[in-house]
C-alpha cells in the first residue's frame, strides 16, 4: 500500500491494478495476485462464483446494478464503488470495466480496480501536471541530458511567441541573444552535473527577436532522475519578474538617493551626488546643469532660461566618454533643445527612441549627446519652491531598453528631492557669503604702513563649525613710530559673535588712539564687554546654556626706538617670542581674567626685543584642535618659529602647515611680527630745563638737526611746533622736559614733561594775549595728540616728509 501510494504511475497500469475477468453472466473467471492482495480473496475462492455474491454488499446492490446496466449499454464504465473485503470490510475503489471479445464470440468483461485514495492522488498529480503545461503563468522548461529542449509550457510559448511544439529538440538557450544563451547553458549544465538545485536565481533575459527589451526572470532548477538514479534532464521554473524587479530597483534607488544626495550644504557637491546616483542604475550618462546664479548662491529671477553651468556629470565606465562639457564649464543650449524647453517651461521631456539623425535635425542641435550610441533621452527640471534651478539630462547608450514613463516618474522624484537639497545649499551659500562679507569687512583688509615691525597675517575660518567666528587681529600704528599688535577671540559663534568682535575691534582702535597702556586698554575693554552683556540680557538674547558675552584678548605695544615691548593679556594664550638666535619660547606673561568678568585687574609686562625678533600672537584654534594635545601644539608652534631670518610669509605658512588641519574645527587668527629698530641717527633727544629760554633752545636744536637731516624745508614749521610745546610745558609743568625728533615715515616731534594736565585746542579771541599756540600746532602738523605715562605725558606731532605744509 505504502509503495503504491508513493508512486506517481497510473494506478490502472497492469502491474499495479487489481484485475478480475467476469463472464457475461457476472461470474468471476479470472483473478490476479493484486486483487488478492487488496481484497483478501484467493483466486480459488472466487473463480466460478458470481461477483455480486462475493464482492458486493447487499446494501450496495441497487448502485451496482445500475452501474452494470450502464456498462452493458455503453460497452464500458468507470467510477467508484465500495467492494467487500474477505473480512467483511468495505473498501472504496475506483473501477474501470470494458468488454473483451474472444475469438469464439463469447463476451467477457475485464474489470480493473485501484484504491480510491491512490486513484484520487494520481488524478491530482495529472491535473497538476496538466496545469503546469497548459494553464500555469510560470514558465516550465524541460531540458534533456544532451542539453536539448524536451518540452516547454504555454507560458514560455506566450513569452517567446513560438508554439510549444516547435521547441522540441532545439538546443538550450535558443531564441535568446548569444550572451544570455551562454549563461542559460552554463546554468543548466551546472545543475545537471552537480545535482544541486538552483533556487530563486535572478537572470537577465533578452530574446533574439527583441534584444532591446530586457527582462528579468526568477529561475529555479532541479535535476530529474528515474528510480534507478539515471539522469533524465533538468527542469526549470521560470517566472517573469521584470516589473517587480524594476519596482524594487526604483525603491532602492529612492532609498539610496535619500542617503547620498544632500550630504553637504555645497551646491556643486549636491549636483555631483545626483549625477552619481543616476548612473548606472537608471542611465548610462547623466549631467546636471544649474543656472549660474544658483552656483553663486544668488537669488533667482523668475523664469530664467540661462546661462547654465555644468556642475555634475557621470558616465558608465572609465572608458566611456562623459558628457561633452566638463564640470564647471558654461553650457549653451539651443533655443529649441529639450533642455532649453525644460528650463523655460519647467516641464520634463521624454524621448524614448532617438533616431540616428535626431541630433542633427532642427530644434535638437545643441542637445549635447555624450556619445554617438545614445538612443534614449530624459530631461527633467530641478525645481524647488516654485523656481527652476536647472536641468538634469539622462541618456542611454549601452543599455538597449529605452526610457519609459516609469523611468521619467522616478527621475522626476529624484530631481525634486535633489532640487530641494540644491536650493538649501544655495541659500546656505548665500548666507555664508553674506556672513563672510560681514566678517571680512570687520577684519583689517591690509597691514597699515608703519616702520616698527614687518607683519604676516593669516585668518582661517572654521570649515566644520556653523556660523561666524569672533577671532580678530589688528596692527595699529601709534605715535612715536610705535605700533600696537592685537589678537582677540570672542566666545561663541554666529552673528552675535561677529558683531561683538566688530565692536571690540572698534573700541581697541579708539583706545589705541588715546595711547593708553596695555593693561589700561584691557580694563576699558572689560568694561565694554560687561556693558554689552547687560544689553543682551536686557533684550533676551542670551543663548541657552552659554555666557552672554565673553572674549579673550592680547594687546602689545612695540617701540622701535627703545626696542621695548609692553604686553598684557586677558585670558588669552601667551605669545611666542623668537630671538635672532632662533630660540623660541612662550613668554611668561600674567594670564589675566577673560574680558567680561569685571572687577579683576590686568597686569602688563615690558621686555626688550632685539631687532629681528619674532613675536607670534594667535588664537587658541591653532593649538586647540581636539586631536592635538595643547603642549604638543605649542611645541610644534615653537619649532615652526625657530628660523627668524626666513621670509616672514614662508614662516607664517609653515606654522599653518604644521598645526592647521585641512578642515579646522575652530577659527584661527595668526599674527607674526618681526621687530625692527630705528637707526640711532634717525632719533634725536634732548633734555631741557623749564626756563624762559627753553623755547629758544628748542628752536635752535630743532633747526640744527633738520639741517643735518636735509629737512630744511620743514625747519620753520617744526621750530614753531617745538617752541609752542616747550612753552606749554614751561607754563603748566614742573621739572625738566624732553624734546625728541624722530625721522621715519613722518617727522615726529615730541615734548614730554611730568604733568598730567592735558592741553586743549581752543580758538582764541582777538583780545586774548595767548591761547593760539596749539591752534598753530594743529595747523602745521598732519596729526597731533597726547599720550600719558605713569611719569607724566607726551605731546606729539607728525609732519609729512613729502614737502612743506602750507
Amino acid at each position: 500500500m505504502t509503495e503504491f501510494s508513493a508512486s506517481h504511475d497510473d494506478p490502472f497500469a497492469p502491474r499495479l491494478a487489481a484485475l478480475a475477468v467476469l463472464d457475461d453472466r457476472g461470474a468471476v473467471v479470472g483473478w490476479n495476485r493484486r486483487a488478492e492482495e487488496l481484497l483478501g480473496h484467493p483466486g480459488a475462492a472466487v473463480i466460478g462464483r458470481p461477483a455480486f455474491e462475493v464482492l458486493v454488499d447487499p446494501r450496495d446492490l441497487p448502485t451496482v446494478t445500475e452501474a452494470t446496466a450502464n456498462c452493458r449499454r455503453a460497452g464500458g464504465w468507470f467510477g467508484v464503488l465500495k467492494v467487500r473485503h474477505r473480512d467483511g470490510r468495505l473498501i472504496e475503489m475506483g473501477l474501470r470495466a470494458h468488454a473483451l471479445s474472444r475469438h469464439d464470440r463469447v463476451r467477457e468483461w475485464i474489470l480493473a480496480g485501484a484504491l480510491a485514495a491512490d486513484l484520487l492522488e494520481w488524478q491530482r498529480d495529472r491535473a497538476v501536471l496538466d496545469g503546469l503545461y497548459r494553464r500555469s503563468p510560470v514558465g516550465l522548461v524541460v531540458h534533456g541530458p544532451d542539453l536539448t529542449l524536451l518540452r516547454v509550457n504555454r507560458a514560455i510559448e506566450r513569452v517567446t511567441g513560438v508554439p510549444a511544439a516547435d521547441f522540441r529538440g532545439l538546443p538550450t538557450g535558443c531564441f535568446l541573444v548569444a550572451d544570455d544563451a551562454r549563461k542559460a547553458v552554463d546554468r543548466v549544465r551546472q545543475v545537471m552535473e552537480t545535482g544541486r538545485p538552483l533556487v530563486y536565481s535572478e537572470q537577465f533575459v533578452r530574446l533574439e527577436r527583441d534584444p532591446a527589451q530586457e527582462r528579468v526572470a526568477m529561475v529555479s532548477s532541479f535535476r530529474m532522475e528515474d528510480p534507478s538514479g539515471r539522469i533524465l534532464g533538468v527542469a526549470e521554473m521560470i517566472e517573469d519578474i521584470t516589473e517587480r524587479h524594476r519596482a524594487q530597483r526604483r525603491l532602492a534607488l529612492l532609498d539610496q538617493a535619500g542617503s547620498r544626495i544632500g550630504t553637504t550644504l555645497d551646491v556643486a557637491e549636491t549636483a555631483r551626488e545626483l549625477a552619481e546616483v543616476m548612473v548606472p542604475h537608471l542611465a548610462d550618462h547623466a549631467s546636471v546643469d544649474l543656472l549660474q546664479p544658483v552656483t553663486r548662491g544668488e537669488e533667482l529671477a523668475q523664469a530664467m532660461a540661462g546661462p547654465v553651468v555644468r556642475v555634475g556629470a557621470c558616465s558608465v565606465g572609465a572608458q566611456q566618454p562623459g558628457p561633452p562639457h566638463p564640470e564647471g564649464e558654461p553650457v549653451e543650449f539651443g533655443p529649441d533643445t529639450p533642455q532649453a524647453r525644460c528650463l523655460a517651461e519647467g516641464r520634463p521631456v521624454l524621448e524614448p527612441v532617438l533616431s540616428p539623425d535626431w541630433f542633427s535635425t532642427k530644434g535638437h542641435q545643441g542637445a549635447h549627446a555624450p556619445d554617438l550610441g545614445v538612443h534614449s533621452l530624459i530631461v527633467v527640471p530641478l525645481a524647488a519652491r516654485g523656481l527652476v534651478l536647472g536641468v538634469m539630462t539622462l541618456w542611454r547608450s549601452l543599455r538597449p531598453d529605452p526610457f519609459e514613463a516609469d523611468d521619467l516618474t522616478l527621475a522626476q522624484e529624484l530631481a525634486s528631492r535633489a532640487a530641494v537639497a540644491v536650493d538649501n545649499a544655495r541659500r546656505f551659500t548665500q548666507q555664508q557669503q553674506t556672513a563672510f562679507t560681514l566678517q571680512s569687512s570687520l577684519l583689517p583688509r591690509e597691514v597699515p604702513d608703519q616702520s616698527a615691525v614687518e607683519v604676516a597675517l593669516r585668518y582661517l575660518p572654521a570649515s566644520a563649525a556653523p556660523g561666524l567666528g569672533g577671532d580678530w587681529f589688528d596692527v595699529i600704528p601709534l605715535s612715536g613710530a610705535r605700533v600696537a599688535l592685537v589678537v582677540g577671540d570672542v566666545v561663541g559663534r554666529g552673528i552675535h559673535a561677529a558683531a561683538t568682535m566688530g565692536r571690540l575691534r572698534t573700541a581697541v582702535h579708539t583706545l589705541a588712539s588715546l595711547d593708553l597702556e596695555p593693561d589700561e586698554v584691557l580694563s576699558r575693554l572689560d568694561d565694554l564687554v560687561t556693558l554689552l552683556a547687560a544689553e543682551q540680557e536686557a533684550f533676551g538674547e542670551r543663548p541657552v546654556g552659554e555666557q552672554v558675552v565673553g572674549a579673550t584678548c592680547l594687546y602689545a605695544v612695540y617701540d622701535p626706538v627703545s626696542r621695548r615691548c609692553s604686553m598684557a593679556r586677558a585670558g588669552h594664550p601667551p605669545p611666542v617670542v623668537t630671538g635672532p638666535d632662533g630660540q623660541a619660547a612662550l613668554l611668561d606673561l600674567p594670564a589675566g581674567p577673560p574680558l567680561g568678568l569685571g572687577g579683576l585687574p590686568f597686569e602688563a609686562r615690558e621686555i626688550d626685543l632685539a631687532a629681528g625678533s619674532l613675536l607670534c600672537l594667535y588664537t587658541n584654534g591653532i593649538i586647540g584642535e581636539r586631536n592635538i594635545d595643547a603642549d604638543i601644539g605649542l611645541s610644534k608652534l615653537c619649532a615652526a618659529l625657530a628660523r627668524p631670518a626666513d621670509e616672514l610669509e614662508r614662516t607664517c605658512q609653515a606654522v599653518v602647515d604644521s598645526l592647521v588641519p585641512a578642515h579646522p574645527s575652530d577659527d584661527i587668527a595668526l599674527l607674526i611680527a618681526r621687530t625692527r629698530m630705528l637707526p640711532p641717527e634717525d632719533v634725536a633727544s634732548w633734555q631741557l630745563t623749564l626756563e624762559p629760554a627753553g623755547a629758544a633752545r628748542a628752536r635752535a636744536l630743532t633747526s640744527a638737526k633738520l639741517t643735518e637731516w636735509g629737512l630744511e624745508h620743514l625747519a620753520f614749521s617744526t621750530e614753531l611746533i617745538a617752541s609752542e610745546l616747550v612753552t606749554n610745558a614751561y607754563r603748566y609743568a614742573s621739572g625738566p622736559a624732553t624734546l625728541r625728533l624722530i625721522r621715519e615715515r613722518f617727522l615726529v616731534c615730541e615734548v614730554s614733561d611730568t604733568s598730567h594736565t592735558a592741553p586743549h585746542l581752543r580758538r582764541a579771541r582777538t583780545t586774548d594775549e595767548g591761547g593760539r599756540g596749539l591752534f598753530l600746532v594743529a595747523q602745521m602738523a598732519e596729526r597731533w595728540g597726547t599720550r600719558y605715562t605713569r611719569e607724566g605725558k607726551t605731546v606729539w606731532t607728525e609732519q609729512s616728509l613729502a614737502g612743506t605744509l602750507t
